[in-house]
């Protein structure tokens, strides 16, 4: 048996493997245990890194920090691409109002946590890691530690100590957060969901399709680019029904007469404008335009080929070398509506009207290969965690900081990962990964930081709360997390009229707890508190990652 205590207890490669995936095992199938309804998730990944330190198993100090940057760098690059294509369009109309609600959380949490260091004395890398472990924060965490490195020459043990007790009250405090400010302003769920409709209707912005008669005489044998230069709205002439019962396939040539009938793809903001300007609308849905003319189709098209990445529907001029007309393109489940100058992306899908021919035809230069899509693009993820790692390193010196601010191993990567995915298909960088793909790189990512962690503070965490006033820390990790979330509460629902669904997900974002935005989904019973938690989670991420490190180097 001398193998086996070797294997267990003496470090080498094989023993550091066995102790990694044994707690990441043990630690997925306990977060998959739900207590009042909650499971904790992939956080027990830590938890059970702390008991197996605790009972005596080690790995060496140098590997277990590799892996654990590297662990870490592969988690935020992931998050990144996946929250890119949206980071900047979360900014625009109400995106705004969020994260600056989003961001008022994570400054009072910040506030909090600066005021607790005077008033206990607890040093600040511990406060550091209470805030980190009060808000569910791991990218927050693995930067403060970072920094502690940078200025100290080795890591602090109780930033990991302080997020390890701090955490599972976390995740209790913003739930509890969460239902204080549905009895604080007595908030009835059914007014709510009502609210959110009336809401959704008078907001929607998607593509919407719908038929006209011409009347207007001004427009009367112009075409349908002179039209479209003339009207200052967003808009496409799909098909049009000439008086003799012809119908044709809409190009930027197509001349409209007295009485033409034409189907319009355009967003409901500017459907009002459009009507007034071309006729008068009449009862003719899509079906009833494919019974006019059997030969004519509708089909979606997968962008499969990563030669189209980045490439603007007019350069690729299909309509005029296949007589088809494309009148909308789904992205992430969103309908844009089809410009010329709208950048194509692989996996859009592209409704194209035309013939079976003509259809085939344009298949085979768009790819529609769903197959295409499951390989991995490889390349764009190395090259972006290189850059990544570049700009994380690269010191900006600021007056009054005593030490160089680093975006650090968690700020760099997510930075470029953004970047690279909302620009990389201008300069033809194929960034695309399908979603499962992404989770699976993210988890495994985030599983080795956890993991490490657990590992290297274990071993005096017991000690930790017994002797050296870890439940004090609690107690402090606990004012952290509730009193920044209930006034963020307080001032979307007394200010802004928040509804209570979509201040449900900014409160779960403003802290990046996937418990609390699944709780917020399973008591609405919609979507809303997932699209404010998808509009406030990137900048967030990033505010968060920034204020630990310069809470490291400012005291």
């Amino acid at each position: 048996m001398d193998w086996l205590c070797k294997l267990l207890f003496e470090e080498g490669v094989a023993h550091t493997v066995l102790l990694l995936a044994f707690v990441v095992a043990v630690g997925i199938m306990l977060g998959k245990i739900k207590i009042c309804g909650i499971s904790p998730g992939i956080t027990m990944v830590l938890f059970a890194g702390i008991a197996v330190s605790h009972f005596g198993f080690r790995v060496e100090h140098h590997i277990l920090h590799f892996i654990r940057e590297f662990g870490l760098i592969l988690f935020v690059f992931a998050v990144g691409l996946q929250v890119g294509p949206g980071f900047f369009a979360s900014f625009k109309k109400g995106g705004i109002r969020l994260n600056m609600l989003a961001m008022c959380a994570v400054v009072l949490g910040v506030l909090a946590t600066v005021i607790l260091h005077f008033v206990t004395g607890i040093p600040i890398p511990t406060m550091v890691g209470i805030m980190s472990g009060a808000v569910t924060n791991t990218p927050g965490l693995g930067a403060a530690q970072e920094a502690s490195a940078d200025v100290s020459g080795m890591v602090d043990p109780s930033i990991a100590l302080g997020y390890a007790v701090a955490y599972p009250l976390g995740v209790v405090g913003i739930i509890l957060s969460i239902i204080s400010i549905r009895y604080i302003f007595g908030i009835r769920l059914d007014t709510e969901t009502g609210r959110l409709q009336a809401e959704s209707d008078a907001q929607q912005d998607s593509a919407e399709t719908f038929s006209l008669a011409v009347k207007n005489p001004a427009i009367f044998g112009s075409d349908i680019k002179t039209i479209s230069e003339l009207i200052s709205r967003r808009f496409v002439i799909s098909r049009v029904c000439h008086e003799d019962g012809h119908i044709e396939i809409a190009s930027s040539q197509t001349v409209l007469n007295e009485g033409d009938k034409v189907l319009v793809v355009t967003s409901p903001a500017a459907t009002k404008a459009i009507t007034a300007f071309i006729g008068t609308p009449i009862d003719m849905s899509p079906a009833d335009w494919k019974k006019l003319d059997s030969a004519l189709v509708s089909r979606r098209i997968l962008i499969t080929r990563s030669e189209i990445n980045g490439r603007t529907l007019g350069r690729l001029k299909l309509r005029a070398a296949f007589g088809i007309n494309i009148t909308r393109i789904n992205r992430s489940g969103l309908d844009l509506i089809a410009q010329p100058g709208l950048q194509l992306q692989l996996g859009d899908r592209v409704t194209v009207v035309g013939s079976e021919q003509a259809i085939a035809a344009v298949e085979k230069v768009l790819g529609n290969k769903m197959q295409r899509l499951n390989e991995p693009n490889l390349i764009p993820i190395f090259i972006g965690i290189v850059l990544g790692v570049l700009l994380g390193s690269i010191p900006f010196a600021f007056p009054g900081i005593p030490q160089p601010v680093k975006l650090g191993m968690a700020g760099g990567p997510l930075i470029v990962a953004i970047l690279i995915s909302v620009f990389g298909p201008k300069y033809k960088l194929v960034t695309y990964t399908t979603m499962s793909a992404n989770l699976m790189l993210r988890e495994i990512g985030i599983c080795l930081f956890l993991a490490c962690v657990g590992l290297g503070a274990g071993e005096n965490f017991v000690k930790t709360i017994v002797e050296d006033g870890g439940v004090k820390w609690i107690g402090l990790g606990f004012i952290i997390t509730v009193l920044p979330l209930v006034i963020t509460g307080i001032l979307g629902r007394s200010m802004y009229k928040l509804n209570y669904y979509t201040l449900m997900g900014l409160l779960a974002g403003s802290t990046t707890d996937p418990p609390a935005l699944s709780y917020a989904n399973t008591a609405a019973g919609n979507d809303a508190p997932a699209v404010g938690y998808a509009t406030v989670y990137p900048f967030t991420m990033f505010l968060r990652v920034l204020f630990a490190q310069l809470l490291i180097l400012l005291f």
